[in-house]
């Protein structure tokens, strides 16, 4: 195996600290990285930094990169791959919790309010979805990826585009003197605004319902046995616990929906095909494109990132306030997926908070370009078009990556119909 760039410096740092010596090279030698390694993390920090900058966690791009370029196994990619979104999901929250958007009345692009009525059903809808992975087989699976990949990617576009041809009819009809009022206007309503407000109390729901589910899925653990308390897999305590999930969602998604009294309307103000304009919020559906982000999310082995993003945009929620608001949501998911690696055994956890913490500074990256991109061009329909090449590149990754594991079980002989869930 040789020797790469990381391994390298971490001895020369050995050489010239002596008494650090036994130190550094036990972590050299835990790490344990090679040059295929550190390709794909190069990788990684690209896909990161355009998948962030659409609000997108990136597990389509992140685990087939590391299983195909660095050679990890299934199961170690995909607990990488649960520190990595986190750490970029991370980044892009911090940013966009500390930025106010003259276009939204200087109101957070998070919406709060979407979020609190998403999560229960999303973290209800991953585990339903989890089931139907264990399920259905494989071939079905991937098949039925690449077509919902397919079709939401081609809509995706289609906004995208819709989107592009309205502002480049508004950017024609401007002036140059109304764009310098214009820019008057957002500076004073900047200053107006530049006192940042946060919800704690919607923080402190969140984050209750976060420990709600992460707690049942500690006890519970999964099918192989892994939990902090003895069970048995898939026994009665196992599904019991399941189960519970279902109410918790429901008590906590009928709570914060009737206890509201409006969300936020931060739609798109332009009018056309597939664009709303002064839409008044519907509560309910917020709760269920967040279940049917879940349950396929957690059906195809991916983050509900992918998913509910477009999902988002179909229902007229603006590119920012969508990217905004599913990166906040893809934190909360994907913490907990992190957490239960850590908590139930992980291997090489040191590399994982290395691609971590590169997510984190990719994702500001990629944030600072596209924020200063639609800042200077005028054109929010650049994170549609990042949204749309990041589930472009996942589907060929992830139908290709899914039909190699197909053909490698069929000429194995394994089973290739519906399976028990244990």
């Amino acid at each position: 195996m040789r020797t790469s760039t990381l391994t390298c410096l971490i001895l020369t740092f050995t050489v010239l600290n002596p008494s650090n010596a036994i130190q550094t090279q036990a972590i050299s030698d835990i790490l344990n990285i090679d040059d295929h390694l550190v390709l794909a993390g190069v990788l990684c920090f690209i896909a990161s930094a355009i998948s962030n900058a659409g609000g997108i966690g990136g597990g389509g791009l992140f685990i087939p990169t590391l299983t195909i370029v660095a050679g990890l196994d299934l199961k170690t990619a995909s607990s990488f791959s649960a520190f990595m979104v986190t750490g970029g999901s991370l980044a892009n929250v911090m940013y966009n919790m500390c930025t106010r958007s003259p276009k939204f009345g200087g109101k957070s692009l998070i919406d709060y309010d979407i979020a609190l009525s998403s999560e229960p059903c999303m973290l209800l809808g991953v585990s339903v979805g989890v089931i139907c992975n264990l399920v259905f087989p494989e071939w079905l699976i991937t098949v039925l990826f690449a077509l919902f990949l397919a079709w939401s990617t081609t809509k995706t576009c289609k906004n995208g585009m819709l989107l592009w041809k309205v502002e480049s009819e508004e950017i024609m009809r401007k002036d140059w003197n109304e764009e310098v009022e214009n820019r008057l206007l957002e500076n004073v309503t900047t200053e107006e605004n530049s006192k940042i407000k946060i919800p704690w109390l919607k923080l402190c729901v969140l984050l209750l319902i976060w420990l709600s589910f992460f707690s049942i899925y500690l006890l519970r653990g999964n099918k192989y046995g892994q939990s902090i308390i003895p069970m048995e897999p898939c026994g009665v305590g196992y599904w019991f616990l399941s189960s519970v999930q279902v109410p918790l969602a429901v008590v906590f998604t009928a709570w914060v929906v009737f206890t509201k009294q409006s969300l936020q309307d931060q739609t798109l103000e332009h009018e056309g095909p597939g664009l709303t304009r002064n839409r008044e919020s519907n509560k309910i559906v917020f709760p269920m494109v967040a279940l049917l982000a879940g349950i396929l999310g957690g059906f195809f082995g991916i983050g509900g990132g992918m998913l509910i993003n477009p999902l988002l945009l179909q229902v007229g929620i603006a590119p920012e306030v969508t990217a905004a608001t599913s990166s906040f949501m893809i934190l909360f998911s994907s913490t907990m997926s992190a957490f239960q690696y850590m908590l139930l055994g992980m291997e090489h956890i040191q590399i994982a908070l290395i691609f971590g913490i590169m997510c984190f500074v990719a994702s500001l990256v990629g944030l600072s370009v596209v924020k200063r991109a639609i800042k200077k061009y005028g054109r929010a329909s650049l994170i549609v078009f990042s949204v749309s090449i990041v589930m472009s590149l996942s589907t060929v990754l992830m139908t290709t990556f899914g039909a190699i594991k197909v053909l490698r079980d069929y000429k194995s002989g394994r089973s290739m119909g519906f399976k028990l869930p244990c």
